[in-house]
């Protein structure tokens, strides 16, 4: 790849591993993208090898930038389809967005509950006389949830 300002110049076709370097994502996340349908599947060259285009390396960009945001993959295929739909409206993107935050805040209370139980039940263990382990029969506890 040779850099010419801020663009770069991929190669007309790139095999796995240039198609990974150049992209951030690694292979098996490609053939995986390709499995789910995320990506069209590579052509092939005669030795049966997968080709990549500098689109493909585009979109394997946005995907990783989508992924390291959290989206799902089903949320990755309706911003792609976004994303190519140059008639898109921004409320719609918009939308998407503000849904995955409102879901990875919800996550994030969940987490911070869970936290909090274990370390109560951490605590309940150091402080205990009695024969046995808290945390244990806690989990062993068949009849509700584990509280804070």
């Amino acid at each position: 790849m040779t850099a010419i300002g801020s663009k770069s110049i991929l190669p007309t076709m790139m095999n796995i591993g240039e198609a990974s370097a150049a992209s951030g994502v690694s292979a098996k996340m490609i053939r995986y993208y390709e499995r789910v349908t995320l990506i069209a599947p590579a052509g092939r060259s005669a030795a049966g090898y997968r080709r990549y285009g500098e689109m493909d390396v585009q979109t394997l960009r946005f995907l990783k930038r989508a992924r390291n945001l959290g989206f799902s993959v089903q949320q990755m295929r309706d911003l792609l389809a976004l994303w190519r739909d140059e008639s898109r409206s921004k409320p719609e993107v918009q939308k998407l967005a503000l849904s995955h935050a409102a879901a990875l805040e919800v996550k994030a209370r969940e987490i911070a509950e869970i936290s909090a139980a274990l370390r109560s039940l951490a605590h309940a263990c150091e402080t205990s006389d009695r024969p046995g382990c808290p945390i244990i029969e806690e989990l062993a506890d068949q009849a509700g949830p584990i509280a804070a």
